[in-house]
């Protein structure tokens, strides 16, 4: 005989180091359906490992959207093997984005660089010490 574990709010808060607030927001958007006794919400163990990847993926910058899409194609066929496909276009995805703004990033990093030195010239040109 198992025994259903539940999770209280408080629980999981306490362990993911996340907002009673936080769990609500996921529930509201669908993506977590703990029971309900009373005013009291109850997460089973199913929920709290997919809190788990909820919050993985907004670690890695799902957006809240695609971690929904991820979570439906695990749910409908092609079940896993159709996540598993989808969560690497969007691993793919998500470095190429990431890998856009590093460049972005190393390019405005340049021209502050050559914006400081065209500054420190013309403080030496006029006469002007640092």
């Amino acid at each position: 005989m198992t025994v259903n574990k539940y999770y209280s709010i408080t629980e999981l808060t306490r362990e993911f180091g996340v907002s009673t607030r936080t769990l609500r927001f996921y529930e509201d958007e669908g993506l977590l359906h703990p029971e309900r006794r009373g005013r009291t919400r109850l997460f089973r163990a199913a929920d709290r490992r997919l809190l788990q990847e909820i919050l993985r993926g907004r670690r890695i910058g799902f957006t809240i959207n695609e971690i929904r899409e991820i979570i439906k194609v695990y749910k409908e066929p092609p079940g896993e093997l159709g996540q598993l496909k989808l969560m690497m276009k969007r691993i793919d995805e998500k470095r190429d984005e990431l890998r856009q703004k590093r460049k972005d990033i190393d390019e405005t990093l340049e021209e502050l660089d050559n914006a400081e030195e065209a500054c420190l010239t013309r403080l030496a040109e006029i006469g002007v010490s640092t």
